[in-house]
């Protein structure tokens, strides 16, 4: 039995025919992944970063890539202070950093791939040829952005006659078309990097990045990263991704002994407490790994976890205020029918990512050098070949050596909140992830040392539950809808031969298949 979960029906029809065609959970990831740029570059693209976990049974411990491009060799950190910037403004040319996405599914296929790089790009080469139906959610974004994109020759199809695509209308990308059967044809990164788009990315920043940058490959295969939660391992990806602050929240949620039940007020107070002691401290710690200020075994370390945990009371703690933004993510996950996983997540930052795109090649770029700032000393400041802080946060979890789940979602600084209350109900509640999609979720935009606890919280929390959050000193704010923005949540669950699968409800082009 197989299964995918994806934002968008279409890219999750592209991994399944890739399985059904014999290949793997890896080949079909790879499918998702490039058909999900195409559909929907609202969330991901070729101009991104993406990061995966791969498990298989019998393995001692996953294998996890990190493919998260660097800054370009010209970026001037004090020569942008000279000019009188105390942050890097969004329509800067130093937001783009190197996209590392290509060199990601080349990796995944060299290493783990069963079928060649060009039948995992075919059915994203279909459907940027052929077109594809504009979703709601699609349209809308298109539409709100148009003042930043509506000239973008980037993305000028979904502009026609200077107008925003609809619900409805069909899209053909030609130039995408085009560039990803290049990188079929050959299988050979180079021709992405060095060739067309890599001219074009050099050329639209201004020469920040430089050719000599794209050079370098972004993806390296990098230890595991993993805690023991509810009687499994929870595996994620570790600075420069602030994934580890999900599976740390339940570590210590579970150590706090919370109630059995689910409605019981005493069970959300733990798990937002569990994570805002532990987010307080995220932009000191996830950082370029070379800089990273805490080794990763210390940060999973349980003495330090536990320490966490006995500050957390029955009211309330008084934990800096990260900026927060609409997120540009793609989770997806995979799984086949001899048990492999994929956990993979693939982004363009904030939105349809930075205002610069390569026009002939059909795709725009990522903003993601917005997770470094302009603070001398600081360990993300802006600095050449460095990787910024990133918000993607995929996990995997195992029991032994065997693959039991794989739960992510986009959701840009929210991301771990949403994994931590997925998790929370699937995994140590074993309610059914169908159920778990529909539940109500909170979140929270400030998380850092002295915010107070303002929790903003979906429809269908019952009313005794939020009159004992805000008596325990919570801020409520109650919203009249359930929010698109936290989500897409994609979950598989592996048992066996079994496959559960659940999309999220809160967007309306996601889809679980299990066959």
């Amino acid at each position: 039995m197989n299964a995918v979960v994806s934002p968008h029906h279409l890219s999750a029809a592209a991994g399944q025919r890739v399985l059904l065609d014999g290949g793997n959970a890896v080949d079909a990831a790879i499918a998702v992944v490039a058909a999900q740029g195409v559909v929907a570059p609202e969330t991901c693209g070729l101009g991104g970063d993406l990061f995966a976990i791969i498990h298989a049974p019998g393995w001692d411990r996953p294998r996890t890539l990190n493919s998260s491009g660097r800054a370009g060799s010209n970026v001037d950190a004090n020569q942008m202070r000279a000019d009188g910037l105390s942050t890097i403004p969004l329509d800067h040319p130093a937001v783009v950093t190197v996209p590392g996405c290509v060199d990601g599914l080349v990796a995944l296929n060299t290493e783990l791939g069963t079928r060649t790089l060009g039948e995992c790009l075919q059915p994203a080469i279909d459907l940027a040829a052929n077109g594809f139906e504009v979703s709601t959610e699609q349209g809308r974004a298109f539409d709100r952005l148009s003042t930043i994109y509506g000239k973008n020759p980037a993305v000028s199809d979904f502009y026609p006659d200077g107008n925003p695509v609809r619900k409805g209308d069909t899209v053909a990308r030609a130039n995408l078309a085009d560039t990803l059967t290049r990188l079929a044809n050959t299988g050979d990164r180079n021709e992405f990097y060095l060739g067309r788009a890599g001219e074009d990315i050099s050329a639209a920043v201004g020469g920040l990045i430089t050719m000599d940058d794209l050079a370098i490959n972004q993806a390296d295969w990098i230890e595991s990263f993993g805690v023991d939660v509810f009687g499994l391992t929870a595996w994620t990806t570790p600075p420069n991704s602030q994934g580890y602050l999900g599976p740390a929240t339940l570590a210590i949620f579970e150590m706090l002994d919370p109630p059995d039940d689910p409605d019981n007020p005493r069970w959300w107070h733990l798990l937002i407490e569990a994570y805002r002691c532990v987010a307080w401290e995220r932009d000191e710690l996830v950082t370029d790994p070379d800089r990273q200020p805490m080794a990763n075994d210390e940060i999973f370390d349980r003495g330090r976890l536990g320490e966490l945990a006995a500050t957390i009371t029955d009211h309330a703690g008084n934990w800096p205020q990260p900026k927060t933004g609409v997120s540009g993510t793609a989770y997806m996950c995979t799984a086949d029918s001899s048990g492999m996983i994929v956990s993979i997540i693939q982004s363009n930052y904030r939105g349809l990512g930075s205002p610069f795109g390569a026009a002939r090649s059909g795709f725009l770029f990522q903003d993601r050098g917005l997770g470094f700032n302009l603070t001398p000393g600081h360990p993300n400041e802006l600095t050449p070949g460095r990787r910024p802080l990133h918000t993607l946060s995929p996990t995997l979890w195992t029991q032994g050596d065997q693959p039991r789940w794989n739960i992510g979602t986009r959701g840009g600084d929210i991301q771990p909140q949403l994994v931590a209350q997925m998790a929370a109900r699937v995994v140590r509640h074993r309610q059914d992830p169908v159920a778990a999609q529909e539940e109500p979720r909170w979140s929270m935009n400030d998380f850092g040392p002295g915010s107070g606890s303002e929790v903003i919280v979906e429809p269908g929390i019952p009313p005794a539950v939020l009159a004992d959050l805000r008596g325990r000193g919570h801020e409520i704010t109650e919203l009249s809808e359930r929010q698109g923005g936290w989500g897409p949540v994609s979950v598989i669950g592996v048992d066996g031969p079994t496959r559960q699968a659940a999309a999220d409800p809160r967007v309306d082009t996601t889809a679980a298949l299990v066959f």
